[in-house]
């Protein structure tokens, strides 16, 4: 009999609306439902106290409310929070709360593994299993608010899509997810607080700026030479350098919105004078800032943190050509929580 049970949160608003009128009901009924399910984020009908014991039968004898379920939660020492979570059909992923004084940070997952083939990180050694729906990537959020407001005593004020996954090879359920969570009927969270974090997905980039999102672009580049870039995310090969930089160029035409770049520089790999020149190019193409990430490896392999005098001399080569440059220190690498590190590991 389950089986046969929709899921009522892949339903829009007006769609409850018309099913509460087939159903001899109200309207009115079907944005009450809604306003539990997203709003107030209920897990089960018995929640809906406002509705009648018949409608919440009758709800519970046709529809199934999908909820994820935080199966392990670690603290790291500097406070970070990693959530295994666990998704209505078994499979895991993981989920970071990254706080700092002022503010807390969700990097949260859009798929199951990850499309692409990065190899310094350990979400893509995980086969990709699905993308996650809308309402598995809100419930992250939801979660991570209701954690950063009881161990911060703050609500969350940011969200990172730097979580499992690449988020605009699940475009559509990316955007939906983002419209529950700044929606007033949903989190209400500025759009301008989310930033949306790709390896370099050309044609999907010209898209989102075509769909005139507001929210932040981060780009993953770790190098600004194709053949380096290659050896690093071998689907460079198939998007490579003049793509992206096409694409980011439409990006900020359409948009006005600077890019992020996120890059890690590793021993051996992109720590000479000729990739600092290369990012340096790379960045006047469009407005910009770096953020250079401490790695964390996930074995004794070829990805290694570089030394800090390669860092030093990136920070000195791009603040000598005005490019705005942070320094980003890993944050829960005890639980391995921090950047490239997610992997479902117990």
């Amino acid at each position: 009999m389950s089986e046969k049970k929709k899921d009522i949160r892949a339903l829009t608003k007006e769609q409850l609306r018309t099913f509460f009128e087939a159903q001899g009901d109200k309207a009115f009924r079907g944005t009450q439902v809604y306003e539990w399910l997203w709003q107030k984020a209920a897990h089960k009908f018995e929640d809906m106290t406002n509705i009648s014991k018949q409608t919440r039968q009758m709800l519970e004898d046709n529809f199934v409310i999908n909820h994820i379920k935080v199966d392990s939660m670690q603290q790291s020492n500097d406070g970070t929070i990693k959530n295994a979570v666990k998704l209505h059909d078994g499979l895991v992923v993981e989920s970071v709360l990254i706080p700092t004084k002022n503010r807390t940070t969700a990097c949260v997952s859009s798929q199951v593994g990850c499309s692409l083939d990065c190899r310094f990180c350990a979400t893509a050694r995980l086969k990709r299993m699905r993308n996650l729906n809308p309402d598995e990537i809100y419930d992250q959020v939801v979660v991570i608010d209701k954690e950063s407001r009881l161990y911060h005593n703050m609500p969350l004020s940011n969200i990172v899509f730097m979580g499992m996954g690449e988020p605009l090879m699940n475009y559509n359920n990316v955007l939906k997810a983002i419209d529950k969570i700044t929606s007033p009927e949903g989190l209400g969270m500025a759009s301008k607080r989310i930033t949306v974090s790709t390896s370099g997905v050309p044609k999907m980039i010209k898209k989102m700026a075509d769909d005139e999102v507001k929210f932040n672009l981060a780009v993953s580049l770790h190098s600004a030479i194709d053949e380096v870039r290659t050896t690093i995310m071998p689907f460079n090969e198939t998007f490579p350098l003049k793509d992206l930089k096409e694409a980011l160029e439409y990006w900020y035409l359409k948009t006005q919105r600077r890019i992020t770049y996120e890059y890690i520089v590793w021993k051996g790999v992109n720590d000479k004078p000729k990739d600092i020149e290369a990012l340096v190019k790379f960045c006047k193409y469009v407005p910009c800032k770096v953020n250079l990430i401490e790695y964390n490896p996930i074995d004794d392999g070829e990805f290694q943190q570089a030394s800090n005098e390669a860092i030093d001399n990136y920070i000195q080569g791009l603040e000598r050509n005005r490019i705005v440059v942070n320094v980003r220190r890993s944050r829960g690498k005890d639980i391995d929580a921090a950047c490239g590190q997610l992997a479902n590991k117990a």
